[in-house]
This record gives C-alpha cells, sequence and structure tokens, in this order.
C-alpha cells in the first residue's frame, strides 16, 4: 500500500502527522521535506533573538527523532517538482514516489519587494531556520537595522532587536503599524509603545533604492525621505506556495482551494497551512493550522470531518506593548469602540445591534482577553 504522504515538515505538515498517529499508529507515512526536516517553532523565530537563541537553539528535534517519533518515513532535502494525479505519484530529486493520499502543506514565501538601487539584493528575510541563522549572523558589529513591513511579523521582530541596543526603524506604507489587523486608534497607542523603546517609524510610504552606502546602505522612500542603515530586513508579508498545485491542475485562487475537509480539486489530494485557503479563508495563524491538523487527521483515519474555526485571538510578541488581537469574522460588519485606560487600550468592534464581533487588547487591557475571547462569534462554525 502506497504511504500517506505529506510534502512539507513545518507545524501544519508535522502537526496532522502526529494527530494522525493519535487515530492510526501503523498506517503508512511519509514525509517529504526540501529542507533538514527537523521540527521547530516557526513563530519562535521573530523573537529568539531577545533570548539569544541560536538556530540549533531552535531545533527542538531532528528528521531522525521526528521518523521515529512519528513512526514514518521522511525524506530530508528533498525537491517534488512535479505531481501526477493521475497515477498518484510525484516527480522529484528522489525519483518517482506513490502516494495514496496526498496532503500539500507547502508554506509560504516572502514576499519580494520591489526595490531598485545596488543593493537590491542584499535585502534579508527570515523565513526559516537557515535564513534566521543567516540573519543572526548578518546582526554582528550592526548597529541600525531598518525594516521594511509594520505588520505582525514586522513589529515582532522590531521588539526582538530592541534587546540586542540596536537603533531600529520601520517603514511601511500604512499610516500606523498593523493596520491589516487593528484600528487606527490601537495601531498608534502600539507605535507610541514602541517608539518609547527607540523604534523609529517611517509610515505612509515604502521603500524605492537601497543603495550601498559605506559599510551599510542608503535607503529612499517613494516620498523622498533618505536615511542611513546597517542591515535591511523585509517583513511585508507572504506568499503562498501555490505554484506545485497550479502545475498539477488544482484549484488556486489566493491560495490552494479547499473546502471544509481540507480537500482540494482532486479529491485524494488535501492542504492546509500557510499555503491553503479554507473556504475563503487564509489563516497564517498557530490556531488555525491545530484545528485544520485535528480535522484532517480525523479525515485521512477514515472518519470525514469538517474543520471548525471558534474564535481565535492572536497573541503579538511585542513585549513593550502586549497585544492580543482577536479579528471579526471575515466579512462581518462593525464599529470599532475605542477605550483608553491608564496603562493600556481596549478596541471592541461591534455590529449595528451592540454585539460584539472581535476585539483588540494593548496593555493593561490583555486582563480582559478570557473573558470576551468566550464573547466572540465562531470564525466558521
Amino acid at each position: 500500500m502506497a504511504p500517506i504522504t505529506i510534502i512539507g515538515s513545518g507545524l501544519a505538515g508535522y502537526t496532522v502527522a502526529r494527530e494522525l498517529r493519535k487515530l492510526d499508529k501503523d498506517i503508512p507515512l511519509r514525509i517529504i521535506s526540501r529542507d533538514h526536516g527537523g521540527f521547530y517553532s516557526k513563530p519562535m523565530l521573530s523573537n529568539a533573538l531577545a533570548g539569544n537563541k541560536s538556530a540549533e537553539q531552535l531545533l527542538m528535534k531532528s528528521a531522525a527523532q521526528m521518523a521515529a517519533e512519528l513512526n514514518a518515513e521522511i525524506l530530508s532535502n528533498t525537491g517534488i517538482n512535479a505531481i501526477d494525479r493521475q497515477a498518484h505519484q510525484l516527480h522529484g530529486s528522489a525519483g518517482v514516489l506513490a502516494y495514496s493520499k496526498l496532503v500539500l502543506a507547502l508554506g509560504a514565501d516572502p514576499f519580494t519587494p520591489e526595490l531598485a538601487g545596488d543593493a537590491a539584493d542584499e535585502v534579508l528575510s527570515v523565513n526559516d531556520l537557515d535564513d534566521y541563522r543567516r540573519f543572526r549572523a548578518a546582526l554582528a558589529g550592526k548597529h541600525n537595522i531598518t525594516i521594511l513591513g509594520a505588520g505582525l511579523i514586522g513589529c515582532e521582530f522590531a521588539n526582538d532587536l530592541l534587546g540586542q541596543n540596536l537603533q531600529i526603524q520601520l517603514v511601511d506604507l500604512a499610516e500606523s503599524p498593523l493596520s491589516r489587523l487593528l484600528p487606527p486608534a490601537a495601531g498608534a497607542y502600539l507605535q507610541q509603545q514602541l517608539e518609547k523603546q527607540g523604534v523609529t517609524f517611517h509610515l505612509g510610504s515604502t521603500t524605492q533604492h537601497v543603495q550601498r552606502h559605506g559599510n551599510g546602505y542608503r535607503l529612499t522612500l517613494h516620498n523622498g525621505v533618505q536615511f542611513d542603515t546597517d542591515l535591511v530586513l523585509s517583513a511585508i508579508g507572504l506568499r503562498p506556495r501555490v505554484t506545485l498545485a497550479q502545475q498539477a491542475g488544482l484549484a488556486v485562487q489566493r491560495g490552494i482551494s479547499v473546502n471544509r475537509q481540507l480537500q482540494t480539486s482532486d479529491a485524494d489530494i488535501y492542504a492546509l497551512g500557510d499555503c491553503a485557503e479554507v473556504t475563503g479563508y487564509l489563516l497564517p495563524f498557530v490556531m488555525p493550522i491545530m484545528q485544520a491538523a485535528r480535522a484532517l487527521a480525523a479525515t485521512l483515519a477514515g472518519n470525514t470531518t469538517d474543520v471548525r474555526y471558534p474564535a481565535m485571538p492572536v497573541a503579538v510578541k511585542t513585549p513593550a506593548c502586549p497585544t492580543t488581537i482577536c479579528p471579526p469574522p471575515a466579512g462581518s460588519i462593525g464599529q470599532w469602540q475605542i477605550e483608553i485606560q491608564e496603562n493600556g487600550l481596549k478596541a471592541l468592534c461591534v455590529d449595528d445591534t451592540g454585539k460584539p464581533l472581535g476585539f483588540a487588547l494593548m496593555g493593561s487591557a490583555n486582563a480582559e482577553k478570557q473573558l470576551l475571547a468566550t464573547q466572540m462569534p465562531a470564525w466558521l462554525v
């Protein structure tokens, strides 16, 4: 019998495998990784510097340890370049591999900023453990770091780098940080707290040129502002990896399109995690991945199960301004109510009847997160 095959060894892929093993200890299982195949927590990458963690310290288990734990075959450093859906085969660097059911847990790639200048290709990004290792090495001897993007990852890296006694500059087109998740007043509050710790914001513009200048770089923004920096890190967002699915003829929108059973347009192929769009939801957060993995494992074990998304607050790793966000369900219409507290801010999104839809809590307001979370509507029932 050909094995159930998972392509991807990140949180999504390994969580499906672990959940499947809770339900079936013996079904043949193969995991294919394009890198070393070891297990680590990707969300830790944006706050590991404050703990002085090396890449090696972040690696929790090797591929060999994971293979033993999961009773699975793990193929490390293995690329897959084609899916033969009719033959139920994968083609790649390990030759031809048969599968019974296929799970795509491919993750996402960082958006590449459109930059001019002779140093445009020297802008770094951190999307995996090897990237983190390179970034940590590049920080040696640096004093001024510029981050492109003031979203979730950009703000987390900014806060993390503050612990390294570095000058941090954040550049974003929006008028306030975390603009896709926070109402403007809450974004402004986060900005103020980070500024108190020494972060400099350049908002309302994006970077146009990155030129080599001395031992570092000179950045020119689209609004004409110029400043110098020692290192540039891009954190402008992620793009789901969909090329393999597209080439196989699977339905793709923003991500690989899947239904409530995480099933693609091919009945024997599933997708989850950062690469998947679940009935219109593209949720690159830990809790949705865990929910999807549990549902998919049950389906793979023979008990067809719909994924359900309860309200899932997101903790932003910014100790300078502890922040918890529970976005309103997609498509909901509401108004934000802002309450400034002595050492925090509470933002509550309500509909026209006053029913709560979502919240953002900052500083001391986080004391309310457990109570408020119970009042929020489910994202997908």
